[in-house]
């Protein structure tokens, strides 16, 4: 090959669900939650949100606590893309708690919005 060499790009590897690693742990965490009454319910994915023309915002999980509903954003590493999406629709939705989650130095961090 001429030029530049070719490098592989890292491969994203997800489940049957639709989860990637991290994703799987954090669900795994709510699990344990849910079993020990700290939170009603939760979903993966479940919809997404118009955030303007042809944006759209997919939040990795909704969970249900007593009285009030969660939007939880996994990620390895965080992104200013990532953050002005899930800003921009905190603002645009703010009868949800938003939170920013990201699993570092062997610990779940959460950020609310």
């Amino acid at each position: 090959m001429r030029g530049k060499a070719f490098r592989p790009r890292p491969v994203r590897t997800t489940s049957p669900d639709g989860m990637n690693k991290t994703e799987r742990e954090y669900a795994d965490r709510l699990e344990r939650q849910r079993l020990a009454g700290e939170i009603c319910a939760w979903r993966f994915e479940p919809f997404n949100f118009r955030l303007a023309n042809r944006t759209y915002y997919r939040p990795d999980f909704l969970v249900v606590c007593a009285g009030h509903f969660e939007i939880h954003e996994v990620k390895g590493f965080w992104q200013d893309d990532a953050l002005v999406k899930i800003k921009v629709a905190a603002e645009m939705h703010p009868w949800f708690v938003w939170r920013a989650v990201q699993y570092k130095k062997q610990q779940w961090t959460e950020r609310t919005f």
